[in-house]
């Protein structure tokens, strides 16, 4: 399945940015699939056998109004194939392309009380500076990391917390004995 939806994530991102609607593109398909992670009924109605690919067509339609036309044939497209359950893993892939294109990288920065937003925003810009990349900053409490921050960048942790600090001691101790 996680080839069918990078197929179809791919051929729809070429679209998108050869026609220079990619953030359009993206916008609708996480409207879209958001709308059917949340509806029940859509979920039954589009991952169903039971209705044919006209009706679901019909319904895409009917209900993916003021789209571009190029995110109504798509999904009209998986409708007719019946690939709409891959819909999730493609918007993933679609997602991961869409960021590395915009440069853009993920930051969760971790810490035990709510950090105020002009200090989220300057940690982001100083890890902007350094990587080079657009980041989407985004802050995390976690009561059990006592103080300090742990920082993740991409697939990196960067962590200056109490809790890791007494984490780190112990192993040296334990390692010691």
């Amino acid at each position: 399945m996680q080839e069918i939806a990078e197929v179809y994530a791919r051929s729809l991102f070429e679209v998108a940015r050869d026609n220079d609607v990619l953030d359009r593109i993206h916008d609708e398909l996480d409207q879209f699939a958001d709308e059917l992670m949340e509806n029940r009924d859509l979920q039954v109605f589009f991952f169903s056998p039971y209705f044919s690919s006209e009706e679901k067509k019909q319904a895409i339609a009917d209900v993916v109004t003021q789209a571009d036309e190029r995110t109504v044939r798509f999904l009209e497209l998986l409708a007719e194939r019946h690939r709409m359950p891959v819909m999730f893993r493609i918007r993933r892939v679609f997602d991961e392309m869409w960021a590395e294109q915009n440069r853009l990288l993920a930051v969760t920065i971790t810490s035990a009380v709510e950090l105020d937003k002009g200090l989220v925003k300057q940690i982001g810009k100083r890890i902007e500076e350094q990587t080079g990349r657009r980041i989407e900053p985004t802050s995390v409490v976690d009561p059990d990391v006592l103080g300090g921050l742990a920082v993740r960048v991409g697939n990196v942790v960067m962590d200056a917390t109490v809790r890791g600090r007494l984490e780190k001691l112990r192993r040296q101790v334990a390692a010691a004995a």
